[in-house]
């Protein structure tokens, strides 16, 4: 009985960091390259057939580098051995990681599921993410990995953006004010 390594959920969990509205996300690209360690309470996982399904329940944390997941369950569904689709479920999932140029990236949906096959991520339940300040806050937030394109809204909810200035401007110096013109002093003599 030959096990096939889960090599997607990588692909899966950098795919979800994705979704700030700024264009240019990239997550940690060296992360890929590293271990994937997943920790959960129970697993059921079926491992004499490649396209058996694979659960992890409670307490789930996934770690790949700086990337960290935290959910009560983790499904996982494979085809000819690779991972096709995958649904991490909690009462708030959590993604944090560094991007490669250093800023912190993090994610939080009730529910996110990647749809390998056609390069989705969805994330629904009062879904927000941060890219460094960048946010995106809906009841249900939709990336295309491949096109990089995001929509939001839906599942009556309304869609909050925050994009802030690409550089902040100082404060401007105080205005000069004429100073109070000082009474003449009273000459005697």
């Amino acid at each position: 009985m030959k096990r096939k390594p889960a090599n997607h959920l990588p692909a899966l969990c950098l795919a979800a960091l994705l979704m700030a509205p700024a264009v240019g996300v990239q997550a940690r690209s060296s992360d890929r390259n590293q271990p994937l360690d997943a920790d959960a309470d129970q697993s059921s996982c079926q491992v004499s057939n490649d396209a058996g399904p694979c659960v992890l329940t409670g307490n789930v944390k996934i770690v790949q580098g700086t990337l960290v997941i935290n959910a009560a369950k983790a499904d996982i569904k494979r085809s000819n051995g690779d991972i096709s689709f995958v649904t991490l479920t909690g009462s708030q999932v959590t993604l944090k990681q560094e991007l490669d140029d250093g800023k912190p990236f993090n994610g939080r949906a009730n529910k996110i599921d990647y749809d390998m096959p056609k390069d989705t991520v969805t994330l629904t339940g009062n879904a927000f993410v941060d890219n460094a300040g960048q946010t995106i806050t809906s009841g249900r937030i939709v990336y295309n990995t491949k096109t990089g394109q995001v929509d939001s809204g839906g599942v009556g909810s309304r869609v909050s953006i925050r994009m802030p200035p690409k550089t902040q401007d100082k404060p401007a110096p105080p205005a000069n004010k004429p100073s109070p013109t000082k009474p003449a002093p009273k000459g005697g003599g």
